[in-house]
């Protein structure tokens, strides 16, 4: 019986390395799928709202599209001239980011903590820090470089939707697969369509904080901190970053104080106190399976994988749930609130 254990894990076990490697290959497909299927889920609250006040499909989607692609095009303009004036400043802003590096060395020095300054500044290149910012968004840009073909197929996924459980339900008579469905569908909905909203008060608070400070390429930041936000536990950490070292390099330490205050109160209010209210108990993962879940989607699928994490991680935990043999992972995805609930009792 044991034998066969054995055998069984580690058929399952080629089987998941078999599947990831194929997923990791056709990447290229699944990403944009991914990209759409998201965003029609973002998008759906609205076109249903259009729905509802007695729009035809039609018109209802093309209200929903317009007004996205406006967005889209406004933002993208914005970011376009931002990370152009940016780039060709970047030189000026990395000398000056040098110059406070050896004023620190130098006062360092003085109060006797040496810091080996030439051995830093060979392994740390002021210019590559000031410019990662600008070329993490410029990847994630470059996702949309197939944008007609994502716009047609969130137009499709919206139009499906409100036939894909009925078609489900008739192909598969077992009504608890269309519970497991609808529990998948129901909490990312939730969690995209909320996070979305958090997400982009997030950025237009780091984007006008900035812009009273002085900080050059306000806009900028604050679109960084939106997308940046759906990033778990670090995704405001390195959203900070750029926009700290800009406000020093320009205004100096006191203004980089108080915009490294900015984000201290951002992460606070927004993250540690409106999200979870918002959000009641949460996605229901432990904190370090937010993290792990961090790397491996996006060593998995790339800045879309990290941006996605949280979802993809939540339908894989219902999916295990929903299975008597594997319902032990979705236990170990969890936070393990129900198991003290349960020792309690």
């Amino acid at each position: 019986m044991k034998d066969q254990q054995i055998g069984y894990f580690f058929i399952v076990f080629a089987s998941v390395i078999i599947v990831l490697a194929g997923i990791k290959s056709a990447s290229v497909i699944i990403v944009p799928f991914l990209l759409s299927l998201f965003i029609a889920i973002i998008l759906s609250p609205t076109f249903n709202y259009f729905k509802n006040k007695g729009l035809p499909d039609a018109l209802a989607i093309t209200f929903v599209m317009a007004l996205f692609i406006i967005f889209l095009i406004f933002v993208a303009k914005l970011i376009g001239t931002s990370i152009h004036d940016f780039s060709a400043n970047i030189d000026f802003y990395a000398q000056r980011l040098g110059i406070y590096y050896d004023e620190i060395a130098a006062y360092s020095e003085k109060i006797g903590i040496v810091i080996p300054a030439q051995e830093i500044s060979s392994m740390i290149n002021s210019k590559q820090i000031m410019s990662f910012a600008t070329g993490l968004i410029k990847s994630i840009s470059s996702l949309f470089t197939d944008g007609f073909v994502i716009i047609l197929t969130v137009v499709f996924m919206l139009l499906e939707s409100k036939h894909f459980l009925q078609k489900i339900d008739y192909a598969d008579g077992e009504r608890d697969t269309i519970v497991h469905i609808k529990e998948i569908m129901g909490q990312i909905k939730s969690y995209m369509v909320i996070k979305a909203l958090i997400s982009l008060l997030t950025g237009f608070i780091v984007w006008i904080s900035l812009y009273l400070i002085g900080t050059d390429y306000a806009f900028l930041w604050g679109v960084l901190a939106f997308m940046l936000n759906f990033i778990p536990n670090i995704g405001s950490i390195i959203a900070a970053v750029p926009a700290v070292l800009i406000t020093l390099v320009q205004l100096g330490p006191l203004s980089a104080l108080l915009a490294s205050l900015v984000y201290l109160f951002v992460n606070i209010a927004i993250g540690s106190i409106i999200e979870p209210k918002v959000m009641g108990r949460g996605v229901g993962l432990s904190t370090l399976v937010v993290f792990l879940s961090l790397l491996f989607w996006g060593w998995l699928l790339g800045m879309v994988g990290m941006l996605l994490s949280i979802p993809l991680t939540i339908m894989a935990k219902i999916a295990f749930n929903a299975n008597e043999k594997t319902k032990w992972i979705a236990v170990l995805l969890g936070t393990g609130e129900n198991l003290n609930l349960k020792t309690s009792k």
